[in-house]
């Protein structure tokens, strides 16, 4: 393809978000594997294996970090040109099967020039020398400033704020994480912690997942904070990142997360990674995220008196069983997030009512009522409307929380407590480490319930209206209000 004219080049890189200092390259052509609702988001013709990133922090949360990320990775069609989802950073040089490469950007793609035409079924290792910043607007995700440092929150589309990669959850990767601060500060990653080494004033925390995990999910914490370890169900081990100053204060909080990972078990298996933990952070996002092994929660959820204690016992729940639904079965599409929030949801209500008497049938049925507002609202649980221009984070609708915990409700009416049980074990230990989709599952659910639920799920799942409630044909759904 034709080089880039010198004029071209300039406009680019004075529109790009992110700042390039590259060679001649072909003119950059943003990519995607055709996400309906992110239909740039993820890259074709490889699958990225293991991501390998060192941060280095300089000790303040409003200087960009640097970084390198390492990509190991294998080509499944031939390439020429490799994309890579990532914004809000400078590249300095990337290297392709340890050859300098020409670079590129267009939108939000790095696009990069292979070393000669690469067929299908190669080793692809890919070296990105960048920085990540930390400023700009934190509703578009990727890091979180907290009082004292930095958190992540990539979902659903922000890993690529922060790291260069195939930034979407049908693509998941082992993840090394080896971040340098300065000594007086805490690192923390998601997985394992393999090793911490000290330069002088600074110290290298490194951090190793055993399972493949989606970029959306990865998480990175750098504070003053104190790491507790306690131990869960058969000898799991728990480990929570704090602020120090408040680690009294949180103590009850914290301790009751073994019981609640047995309650979880006792419902679908067991648990399906290495480690678990809250990561509290000081930090207002308005909202608590699932970050694999190690779910985000703002303090204020931990502090502020006029929580009741069974609903911040049920929204850890809820973030913990996302380690199963969401985390270890990740969505195929964003299409299909309401596997996600739907069970997550799901599991949150069946807790409150076991431990707070607050009835699931109540809730359900006051979702009920309001179900055909959300699906005029935000679409139907698994054909939901794009996000919003500039507010991604308007895909996580109440559609997709309790009208499709609803969807699940009305689905162990249908087949029986024992068969959608049987589901909820099948589906995690089918698809645990994959990413899955919502045919998966209604094929699935049919060949548990030994009949063809084809016409259920289509009502249930892509109506405009919410269908008659099995074994409540007395339920009724307020009709929206015109526009």
């Amino acid at each position: 393809m034709p080089l880039t004219s010198r004029r071209l080049r300039a406009a680019l890189l004075a529109t790009a978000s992110v700042t390039l200092v590259a060679a001649t390259l072909p003119a950059p052509v943003p990519l995607g594997i055709g996400d309906r609702l992110f239909p740039e988001l993820g890259n074709p013709g490889y699958d990225v294996l293991s991501y390998d990133i060192a941060f280095t922090y300089h000790g303040s949360n409003t200087k960009p970090l640097d970084a390198v990320t390492r990509i190991r990775a294998r080509t499944t069609e031939p390439l020429e040109r490799i994309n890579l989802d990532f914004t809000h950073g400078t590249v300095r040089g990337v290297e392709v099967n340890g050859l300098t490469s020409d670079f590129g950007m267009k939108d939000e793609d790095l696009v990069v020039r292979a070393p000669g035409r690469l067929p299908a079924g190669v080793p692809l290792n890919i070296t990105v020398r960048h920085t990540s910043d930390p400023n700009g607007d934190q509703n578009n995700g990727g890091w979180v400033r907290t009082s004292d440092g930095l958190a992540m929150a990539n979902q659903a589309d922000a890993a690529h704020r922060v790291f260069p990669g195939n930034d979407h959850p049908a693509d998941k990767a082992y993840f090394t994480f080896r971040i340098t601060v300065p000594e007086k500060l805490t690192a923390v990653a998601n997985g394992l912690p393999i090793g911490r080494t000290r330069h002088g004033a600074t110290t290298t925390w490194t951090y190793r997942t055993e399972h493949p995990m989606a970029t959306e999910l990865a998480q990175v914490s750098i504070g003053r904070s104190t790491v507790l370890r306690r131990t869960g169900p058969d000898g799991l081990p728990v480990r929570d990142v704090v602020p120090t100053a408040d680690r009294a204060k949180l103590e009850p909080w914290l301790s009751k997360t073994p019981d609640q990972l047995a309650w979880m078990e006792r419902q679908v298996g067991a648990y399906p990674f290495e480690m678990y933990g809250v990561l509290i952070a000081d930090a207002e996002t308005g909202f608590e995220l699932e970050t694999q092994t190690l779910s985000l929660f703002e303090r204020s959820l931990f502090t502020e008196p006029a929580y009741p204690e069974w609903y911040v016992d049920s929204v850890m729940v809820h973030e913990l069983a996302h380690q199963w639904f969401g985390d270890s079965v990740s969505p195929g599409s964003w299409s299909d997030l309401w596997l996600n929030e739907g069970h997550a949801s799901w599991y949150e209500a069946r807790y409150a009512e076991e431990h707070a008497e607050q009835p699931l049938e109540r809730r359900m049925r006051e979702a009920y009522t309001r179900s055909d507002a959300w699906r005029a609202a935000g679409g139907p649980p698994a054909h939901p409307d794009a996000p919003a221009p500039g507010q991604k984070i308007s895909l996580f609708r109440p559609v997709v929380y309790d009208g499709s915990a609803l969807v699940l409700y009305a689905l162990r009416q249908e087949i029986g407590t024992a068969a959608f049980d049987r589901l909820e074990r099948t589906w995690v230990h089918k698809y645990r480490d994959e990413s899955a989709t919502t045919a998966d599952f209604t094929e699935l659910a049919s060949r548990v319930a030994g009949r063809d639920l084809g016409a259920f799920f289509e009502a249930w799942l892509y109506g405009k209206k919410t269908p008659p409630m099995p074994g409540h044909p007395d339920w009724r759904s307020r009709t929206p209000a015109a526009r």
